[in-house]
C-alpha cells in the first residue's frame, strides 16, 4: 500500500509496528530469529518494524505464533485493517464496482447528524441528480476499468441520499462556482442538476453555498473534496484513493478550513443567482 499523505494513517501504521515490535523484543526473539521462525527474510521483520510495510493477516499470525502470543493476534489483526482503511485505493475499493461502496456507507451517513461538505470540482453526492450521477459515475467507471454496475450504483447513491429529508439533521454544502459551470454531465443532465440546486437550498436543514469567482485574494485557496461528518472523521477525495482522517488535530484543521471556506461563499438569493446564471450559460 502507497504511503498515504495523511498522518492519521501513517500514525495508526507506526502504532502497529511499534506493537509488533515490542512483542518481539519481549518475547526475547532478534530480528533474524524471528525472521526464521517466519519463513522470511530479515529485511521483511525490518519493513514491518519501521512501519514501511504493512503486514497481512498471514503476516500478523506467524509473528504472533514465532513470538508465542497468541493471544495479542486478534487485537493486532483489528489494528492492522484499521490503518489499512485509513488510505484505501480507489480501484481496489471498486473493484466488484460501485454500488457495494455506496451500501457500505450508508450507516455512517444514518448516524451522522451534521454534514459539512466542501466540493471544488463536482456536485456533493448528497444533492447528485439521477442523470448527473449517472454520467460521473459513468466517467469514473470508465477511467478506473473497473466493473459497470453504474444503474446500481446510482440507486444505491440516491438512496443514501434520503437522509438529506430527515428531521435532525443539518447540512452545510459548499462547492466552488466552477462546479456550477464543470459540464461533468450532458446539458440536459446539468440543467436538471442546477435545477435540482435550487429546490435544496430551500430545505430548512440545508446551508448551501457558493464560492464565487473572483480576483480578490483569497484566504482560503480551493482543496480537494472533503466531508466532515459530525466532529468524528473527514473523507478526503484524491483522484487515486480516499483518505479517511480521524486524529483530532486533522479533523479540527478540516473544519477551520470549511469555516474559512464559508465566510467566502455565497447564500440565499446571491448563491440562487450564481447557479442560474450558470442555467443560462448552458443555454
Amino acid at each position: 500500500m502507497p504511503s498515504s499523505p495523511s498522518s492519521s494513517a501513517q500514525q495508526a501504521r507506526e502504532a502497529l509496528a511499534a506493537r509488533l515490535h515490542d512483542l518481539r523484543r519481549a518475547s526475547g526473539l532478534t530480528s533474524q530469529e524471528l525472521a526464521e521462525r517466519c519463513g522470511w527474510y530479515k529485511s521483511k521483520t525490518s519493513r514491518i518494524e519501521n512501519a514501511r510495510t504493512l503486514p497481512s493477516d498471514a503476516d500478523i499470525r506467524a509473528w504472533c505464533r514465532a513470538c508465542e502470543a497468541a493471544d495479542e493476534t486478534e487485537d493486532l489483526l483489528a489494528a492492522a485493517r484499521h490503518a489499512e482503511t485509513l488510505y484505501v485505493q480507489w480501484r481496489r475499493l471498486h473493484r466488484s464496482g460501485l454500488r457495494q461502496v455506496h451500501e457500505a456507507s450508508r450507516p455512517l451517513y444514518e448516524r451522522t447528524r451534521l454534514f459539512r461538505v466542501y466540493c471544488s470540482t463536482v456536485m456533493p453526492g448528497l444533492v447528485q441528480t439521477t442523470g448527473y450521477a449517472t454520467d460521473l459515475l459513468s466517467a469514473i467507471t470508465a477511467f478506473q476499468g473497473t466493473p459497470d454496475d453504474v444503474t446500481e450504483a446510482v440507486t444505491a447513491r440516491t438512496d443514501r441520499s434520503r437522509v438529506l429529508h430527515d428531521s435532525g439533521r443539518w447540512f452545510m454544502l459548499l462547492v466552488e462556482e466552477a462546479v456550477l459551470r464543470s459540464g461533468v454531465g450532458n446539458p440536459a443532465a446539468m440543467a436538471d442538476q442546477l435545477h435540482y440546486l435550487l429546490e435544496v437550498m430551500a430545505l430548512p436543514s440545508v446551508r448551501f453555498g457558493v464560492v464565487p469567482f473572483g480576483d480578490r485574494a483569497r484566504r482560503m485557496w480551493p482543496l480537494e473534496t472533503f466531508m466532515i461528518f459530525d466532529d468524528d472523521r473527514v473523507h478526503v477525495e484524491l483522484l487515486t484513493a480516499k483518505v479517511t482522517i480521524t486524529a483530532p488535530t486533522e479533523v479540527d484543521a478540516y473544519a477551520r478550513a470549511f469555516d474559512g471556506l464559508s465566510g467566502l461563499a455565497l447564500y440565499g438569493a446571491c448563491a440562487g443567482a450564481r447557479i442560474r446564471a450558470a442555467l443560462g450559460a448552458l443555454g
